[in-house]
Parts: structure tokens; C-alpha cells; sequence
């Protein structure tokens, strides 16, 4: 791993948010790893198993690419995020983040009836109720990280745990 991820820099959010006005759910991360974000785009890190878990509770094929990945989550009323408009971060790592400025979540809220709240392991999840739960109203529900670092969840657990996203769309 190179040094400079060791070192905390500034980094700022530049991912859109995916959302149309039928979405239903919305799901927070964090913040962009340095795959993501280096892509431009959610979840991009190869052993992340998002993408897996959301075509699993979809019943659809795993989407490849950007364009695909959108589609896939307007199709199935799914809104994604992240909590984090910018802070610092060594690297990709949750732990490090510090100095958080919150994204502004009544963007989507204001345009999309969302109906709940799922954040996508539990450093989302405790800073959506650090930032956003006062402003939000709304109540957030944590589920286990997508993330390769969650060795501890196979992807069949976490296909479990995340069907509480389908049942909410249901």
C-alpha cells in the first residue's frame, strides 16, 4: 500500500447521487473508497460485494457497467448515497475519517418518496445518526458492510440481512 495512504487528506464527495421520483429506498455509505472514487462511481472496488447483494435481492444479472449499475437501481426504486459530502480519510478507511462535512440528504427526501433508510455498514450508519438523523426525521436502519473488510458476513449472510431492502419495496 502506498505511504500516502497512511496520511489523513481532504477529500471531497464528487459522486452524484442515483435517485429518480419513484425511488423508495435509499442506502448510505460512508464515503467513496479510493476505487470509487478513482472511478467516479459507487462500490467500485472489486471485492466489494454491493453490487452482488443488490442483483441477488433483484433477481437480476450482476450489472457491469455505470450505466447498467443506475439503471439496475432506478428499475428496482433503490436511491444511493453516502452520508459524507467531504472529510479526511487515509486511504479507504472508515476508521480514519475525521472532520466530516454531511452530504445534504433532503435532496433526494424532497424529491423521492422514501419510505426507508438503510445504511450500508455501521460507520454509515453512526454517522447518519451523528449528521442527519436531527435534520432527517427519520430513522436509519444499519445492515452489515458490503465491504471486503466484513470478512465476517459471506455473501449469502449478507444477502440475509439485506432482504429487509426488498421487503421495504414490497
Amino acid at each position: 500500500m502506498p505511504k500516502d495512504n497512511y496520511q489523513p487528506v481532504r477529500a471531497a464527495h464528487t459522486i452524484e447521487p442515483v435517485f429518480d421520483r419513484t425511488s423508495e429506498v435509499l442506502i448510505l455509505g460512508s464515503f467513496p473508497s479510493v476505487k470509487s472514487r478513482e472511478a467516479g462511481f459507487f462500490y467500485h472496488h472489486p471485492q466489494n460485494r454491493f453490487w452482488k447483494v443488490i442483483s441477488a435481492l433483484t433477481l437480476e444479472p450482476l450489472p457491469s457497467s455505470i450505466d447498467e449499475k443506475k439503471a439496475l437501481l432506478i428499475r428496482h426504486h433503490i436511491a444511493l448515497w453516502d452520508v459524507i459530502e467531504s472529510c479526511e480519510i487515509c486511504g479507504s478507511s472508515d476508521s480514519s475519517i475525521r472532520n466530516v462535512k454531511p452530504n445534504d440528504l433532503t435532496r433526494i427526501l424532497k424529491c423521492a418518496p422514501i419510505t426507508g433508510i438503510f445504511a450500508n455498514g455501521g460507520k454509515a450508519w453512526e454517522l447518519y445518526n451523528k449528521y442527519c438523523a436531527a435534520l432527517t426525521g427519520r430513522p436509519c436502519v444499519k445492515l452489515p458492510s458490503t465491504s471486503p473488510a466484513n470478512a465476517a458476513f459471506s455473501l449469502e449472510r449478507l444477502c440475509q440481512a439485506w432482504a429487509v431492502v426488498h421487503k421495504e419495496l414490497k
